[in-house]
């Protein structure tokens, strides 16, 4: 095997996503294996370039491309005294003599992107940025004019399409002027890279025609993964073991709940079938998981329990369970309890206790023919009137309200004052029986100096700016002055860290920066990242402008695949891929003949 070195340069190299995927690269044709080498970058960001140290190995040149016009269109001020244009030798400095046989260029896309507006893309900040573009690409081709890169390819959002098409149009008209046949497509970074994100871009590809003879060949379209596939192999987020960038994100409250209330798969439109009533939502309540341990908690049949404990009762936590299997309740209605039965009906089963309050032990009797029969029954006849006439009946006859309740007794229910003599002991000593029950004043539960229940401040609530008492062993909300009144509830503008359960028992959170790397092929998921200062911000900013590696790894596969041809003599490779670029002259012919 022969091992072919291939060079590679990046103009507007950001951090170097691009640059580590040609590094990662192994093509190979026949005997030949290629070895890419990246011979340096240049980018306006001094972060981003000791990033690309750090990802590629090799140094970096922080350069502002723009001309003078452009520089005050887009800073609307005179650029400092000791600033100068770029020129082709910068281009040689920053590539350290050596020439290039691929050139990427990754050129600042927010002029052309979509989520800047149409008006505000068209100020002339935004419009100096467009023009880089072409500034450029024409500092590469004049930097190696003489002995132009073999292969070029200039990546940027597919908008650019439209909003800079007279830009392109000029980029197109460069490329060929220089020798160049050129190819505009649209792909899919993630289905180049076999990513777990969609990430389409607008890719032009410029083939040196008397250089490299071989068509170049699409790369490879692989399937998105799911984004779990590469989550799931990362520590937890906020874990830090993962190292900074693997925080959490700190949120408004009201994002939290309303991140909580998006479906999954879908995005702010879920928001929508919310009802909302003076600013509150109506249907629902946000309750911490912890709320009072699981007091009187029922769990979910098809779900495990928590820890079994010595105290395991529904009153102290979530010991109660939803069982299905009750199959008697739709036809004993919980039992019954006072049940009465039609006169028509059976009644059901004797059990062994049988009063109205346990049961269906009660019957709806029709055989009452009038007032005149047990008129008497449960009838309490007042001290001072008339009683009804005296009958048979015993148990459920007359009563008569009797004022007479001075002194001992033998009335039922009597209660003897504490200080006075009690009844006389019979044998149905009962409270029940007679004047067996006293109205004893010694219960123990003074309120004053000494009651041990008062002082020690059972459900005791501290002030927010007042001082705890000492913490005791058995510190409980319910023995002691154990809770406070914490006026710390979330604004609805405040930054913090939540953990909402969502309707689909899931945490929707954000990415942490991590995650977005090894979303980017950054980094792999079990590995941490570091780059280069402290904000996040400026982190995803890079991140999110970064080509992912994968991506680039597999455009420098064919790529490399075409070098290796042209070196070797050979002008054919058959493949089942499309082809990327062919000759100019073969695209005007087939061209004239459709």
């Amino acid at each position: 095997m022969s091992t072919a070195e291939i060079r590679h340069f990046h103009l507007f190299c950001g951090l170097g996503g691009g640059a580590k995927g040609f590094n990662q690269a192994r093509p190979r044709v026949g005997n030949m294996v290629a070895q890419f080498r990246c011979i340096g970058g240049i980018d306006v960001d001094a972060a981003s370039i000791r990033d690309f140290e750090r990802l590629t190995g090799v140094p970096g040149t922080v350069l502002d491309l723009f001309d003078r016009d452009q520089y005050l269109d887009f800073h609307g001020t005179e650029p400092p005294a000791d600033w100068r244009e770029a020129s082709t030798a910068d281009i040689h400095r920053a590539a350290g003599g050596e020439r290039p046989h691929i050139v990427f260029l990754s050129a600042p896309c927010k002029g052309f992107s979509g989520l800047l507006s149409e008006g505000k893309s068209k100020t002339d900040k935004y419009q100096a940025l467009n023009r880089l573009t072409v500034r450029g690409v024409w500092l590469m081709l004049e930097a190696w004019r003489d002995d132009p890169p073999e292969l070029i390819i200039f990546e940027n959002v597919p908008r650019i399409a439209t909003r800079g098409r007279h830009l392109l149009d000029q980029i197109v008209d460069l490329l060929r002027a220089y020798g160049y046949a050129v190819a505009e497509t649209t792909h899919d970074c993630g289905e180049l890279g076999g990513l777990a994100q969609s990430r389409k871009r607008f890719l032009l590809v410029g083939r040196h025609v008397a250089k490299v003879p071989p068509f170049l060949y699409e790369p490879h379209s692989r399937p998105l993964r799911a984004v779990g596939d590469v989550l799931g192999r990362m520590l937890m987020p906020g874990d830090m073991r993962g190292g900074p960038m693997h925080r959490i994100p700190a949120l408004q409250w009201k994002t939290w709940v309303r991140l909580a209330f998006v479906e999954a798969g879908s995005d702010w439109r879920s928001l929508n079938r919310l009802a909302v009533e003076d600013g509150q939502l109506r249907d629902y309540l946000i309750v911490p998981d912890n709320r009072n341990s699981g007091f009187l908690g029922v769990g979910h049949w098809n779900a495990p329990r928590g820890t079994v404990t010595g105290r395991s009762l529904p009153n102290n936590g979530d010991f109660a369970i939803a069982d299905p299997r009750f199959t008697q309740s739709a036809k004993w209605k919980d039992g019954q309890a006072l049940g009465v039965r039609a006169w028509e009906e059976t009644t059901g089963a004797i059990a062994g206790q049988q009063s109205p309050g346990q049961g269906s032990y009660s019957v709806a009797d029709p055989r009452h023919t009038g007032p005149a029969k047990h008129s008497n029954e449960f009838r309490i006849v007042r001290w001072d009137k008339a009683s009804m006439a005296v009958t048979s009946a015993h148990g459920t006859g007359q009563a008569v309200a009797d004022p007479r309740r001075a002194g001992p007794s033998f009335g039922k229910y009597s209660v003897t004052g504490y200080d006075t003599n009690a009844g006389t002991v019979i044998s149905g000593s009962t409270t029940g029986q007679g004047a067996f029950a006293v109205a004893d004043p010694r219960s123990g539960m003074q309120r004053g100096k000494g009651d041990s229940y008062l002082t020690a401040g059972h459900y005791g609530v501290v002030p927010w700016a007042g001082p705890s008492g000492a913490v005791s062993a058995a510190a409980g909300h319910d023995n002691g002055r154990w809770s406070v009144a914490d006026p710390r509830m979330p604004a609805s503008g405040d930054k913090l860290v939540c953990r909402i359960t969502a309707e689909d028992g899931t945490w929707h959170r954000p990415f942490t920066t991590l995650e977005l790397a090894a979303l980017q092929s950054l980094v792999d998921p079990e590995e941490m990242l570091e780059l280069d200062g402290l904000s996040d911000q400026a982190w995803r900013e890079r991140i999110g402008n970064a080509v992912p590696s994968s991506a680039a790894e597999a455009i420098a596969h064919v790529m490399g695949e075409t070098l290796l041809l042209a070196w070797s003599g050979e002008t054919f490779l058959l493949s089942a891929q499309p082809i990327w670029v062919r000759p100019l002259a073969l695209g005007v012919v087939m061209g004239s003949a459709a």
